[in-house]
């Protein structure tokens, strides 16, 4: 997966030595630039276009809200984490409606930073591997899970069903049942079993590819 390009804004010194400390433990993500104030953000935005931006609220000119909305209304490509002190309801929701895609809360520490990015970076590839998303992929990429209303077959059960599921969408390709099993850790027979479910129920497809003896190979994909 390419790197994920960072710009860090952040007034205070410490807090954005600490900020990128944090960043370089995590793989994947590249700093391309930082920034003290807003005016300089604005630019090092529009002249080194990074995939995400590190955003405090309180900065000498103007405020990170004000940022937010500019570059919201100039529709420039970039997604925002919010990292500030701000905590009050009113300006949460704010930053909600205006699609912050986590809001951490100083003081805070590098696990709950950690989630934060590796949950960006997964949502991010969501998006980016696909040019048509099916309804399970967008569920899945704003934290929605939909659970079926219907009971399971006698034999199967939710927490094998849900771990089946996940390894299939992180998998994202044609997988065969053997190879989901070593994936999962599970018998063969119990994956098949559940895949052939899935399939009886339009959840999944198969696809059989045929080699120069023998039966047909049955590849699942979601």
């Amino acid at each position: 997966m390419t790197n994920i390009n960072v710009l860090i804004v952040e007034d205070d010194p410490m807090v954005l030595e600490v900020n990128k400390s944090f960043l370089k433990k995590i793989n994947g993500f590249s700093l391309i630039g930082e920034a003290q104030s807003g005016e300089q953000a604005y630019w090092e935005i529009k002249n080194k276009t990074p995939d995400l931006i590190l955003l405090d609220m309180y900065l000498p000119d103007i405020s990170g809200l004000e940022l937010f909305y500019k570059i919201r209304q100039e529709r420039l490509p970039v997604d925002i984490i919010m990292i500030t002190a701000a905590r009050d309801a009113k300006t949460v929701q704010e930053l909600t409606r205006l699609g912050a895609f986590d809001y951490l809360v100083k003081p805070f520490r590098l696990e709950r930073f950690q989630q934060a990015l590796e949950d960006y970076a997964r949502s991010r590839k969501k998006l980016t591997t696909k040019t048509e998303l099916k309804q399970d992929d967008i569920d899945d990429y704003y934290g929605m899970y939909y659970e079926s209303q219907k009971e399971l077959p006698k034999g199967l059960n939710e927490i094998t069903m849900k771990q089946i599921t996940d390894k299939l969408k992180e998998i994202n390709g044609p997988v065969t049942a053997e190879q989901l099993a070593q994936n999962t850790g599970m018998a063969r027979v119990t994956v098949r079993k559940y895949l052939d479910y899935l399939a009886s129920i339009s959840e999944v497809k198969i696809d059989l590819k045929y080699g120069t003896v023998g039966r047909p190979t049955k590849y699942y994909s979601l």
